[in-house]
């Protein structure tokens, strides 16, 4: 099962709680039931499961999991191995792993992978802006994806080759990490899609 001394199992709530979704383009609200672990990996499953949260209904209910209180990082690397949800031969919904501060945006946001229209993008948002970029390719099943982040820069790995680097409003507070399978209503939507993850892994410079 999810290990509750390094992982929390939704989005800034209590442990048991369905919460809203993080961005207000998604569609699906996060639930712990949505969580499980089988066959040496994390599940993290979207399915078309209405939900009612703060009194504002949602169609769908999803996975997410992150380490805010528990475990953040202020440079270093992050590496996961990920399989992605498809929808033909693109990405399906709007699955991410990326790190986020206490104070978004000034702390910053890292985004090491994000499903957007069907393709693995990274990006990183500041209050300087959000450059980045797509890796070319069809990133939906298995696949490892990390980010280097150094003081004034963020290189970015997808299965191991260097895809981007942004050196523009690199930000230096600490961040907690995040792993979420979320439905984007402007994007291909599959559900239910299972986002598996195989291992994560921090290096500190």
């Amino acid at each position: 099962s999810l290990d509750g001394s390094k992982w929390n199992p939704n989005w800034f709530g209590c442990a048991t709680c369905t919460t809203p979704p993080v961005n207000g383009a998604e569609s699906a609200a996060y639930a712990p039931s949505q969580i499980s672990e089988s066959g040496g990996s994390l599940h993290l499953k979207a399915e078309q499961k209405p939900a009612t949260v703060n009194g504002k209904n949602y169609a769908y209910t999803s996975g997410l999991v992150n380490t805010n209180g528990k475990a953040q990082f202020t440079y270093g690397a992050f590496e996961a191995r990920i399989y992605l949800p498809a929808s033909g031969s693109q990405v399906a919904n709007w699955p991410a792993f990326w790190t986020d501060g206490q104070n978004w945006p000034a702390d910053g946001e890292l985004d090491v992978m994000e499903g957007l229209s069907g393709q693995a993008c990274y990006h990183f948002h500041s209050p300087s802006g959000g450059p980045g970029g797509c890796a070319p390719g069809n990133y939906s099943g298995w696949h490892t994806f990390g980010a280097d982040w150094q003081p004034g820069s963020v290189t970015y790995y997808y299965d191991g080759v260097k895809v981007g680097q942004i050196t523009s409003g690199i930000t230096s507070a600490p961040m907690y990490l995040i792993l979420n399978n979320a439905v984007y209503a402007s994007g291909p939507t599959v559900t239910p899609a299972d986002m598996q993850v195989d291992y994560v892994r921090v290096w500190q410079h």
